[in-house]
């Protein structure tokens, strides 16, 4: 979906605005295209909106790429009143939100505010889901929500238009699992396993590192999102890791400007319990 809006609303050169840090394959994407990213910082509390205006004062974003509940590596969630902000600021300054949802439906205790698709239809943003988060992962199936003017041009490309890229018999099963209410019982499946999950690894990351590392318990979504407290780079210890037997996400791949070195992103998504210790306390004798 996202390559196939940079096909569509973009030109090489043009400006795009993402959030620092931001997904890396959604990075990867938009480099493909050629477009000129630039980062706008993110906090505890979601994208920083205050950055956000100024920079809009200087240059205009053909769209912003934004993940708004459990960001994708950070997990943190932008609270409503900067969502309702968001969407003024992108009317204002005249720009689009691709909002990349994938995790809204994934929350492990109190829910986060309404999705941005909430505001698709008046134009401002362009809401972008999948079922390989809440169902399989080898589905690729996903879908997009925004106003009737953007749906029949995104209808109307020639990749959906031909069936490239689509799968009409998986898109049939999903369907059916979606409209006899299978998939509802089996996100809560998922809430509650994925729960358990994130209390074995938090103990486990608190049990084996102890002050090495600063990191946020997730709420939702996927991921830890762990700063190295001594400076050095998760991509100089990658090796040492994989020697170990396990693996991560250095920080700077989630950066479209070289930053985060210090940092890196570990799934608890795959394994069981018993596997993420195990996990963990490789990692932790592989770092040092």
């Amino acid at each position: 979906a996202l390559d196939l809006i940079c096909t569509l609303l973009t030109q090489a050169g043009d400006t795009v605005f993402v959030e620092e840090p931001s997904y890396f394959l959604a990075l990867r994407i938009l480099a493909d295209h050629r477009l000129t990213l630039v980062g706008i910082p993110a906090g505890e509390a979601g994208l920083d909106l205050d950055a956000l205006e100024e920079r809009l004062q200087r240059e205009r974003p053909v769209f912003l790429y934004t993940i708004p509940t459990f960001q994708n590596p950070s997990g943190v969630t932008l609270p409503a009143d900067g969502r309702r902000r968001l969407v003024e600021l992108s009317q204002t300054y005249n720009f689009t939100i691709v909002a990349d949802e994938v995790y809204h439906l994934l929350d492990y205790g109190a829910s986060p505010p309404p999705p941005l698709a909430a505001a698709a239809g008046d134009g401002a943003v362009i809401s972008l889901n999948s079922f390989s988060k809440i169902l399989a992962p080898g589905l690729r199936l996903g879908w997009v929500k925004a106003a009737p003017p953007l749906l029949t041009r995104l209808a109307g490309s020639g990749l959906v238009d031909s069936g490239g890229g689509l799968n009409p018999f998986t898109s049939a099963v999903v369907r059916a699992a979606v409209g006899d209410g299978r998939l509802e019982g089996y996100i809560d499946r998922l809430r509650t396993i994925y729960a358990g999950r994130i209390d074995t690894m938090d103990q486990a990351l608190r049990r084996h590192f102890g002050g090495r590392i600063r990191c946020r318990r997730p709420a939702g979504g996927y991921f830890f999102w762990l700063q190295l407290v001594d400076g050095g780079s998760g991509t100089d210890r990658l090796a040492a890791a994989r020697a170990a037997g396990v693996s991560y996400q250095p920080g700077e791949k989630f950066s479209s400007q070289g930053g985060f070195q210090d940092y890196l992103r570990l799934s608890f998504a795959f394994y069981g319990e018993e596997r993420l210790v195990e996990g963990v306390e490789r990692l932790a004798r592989a770092l040092g």
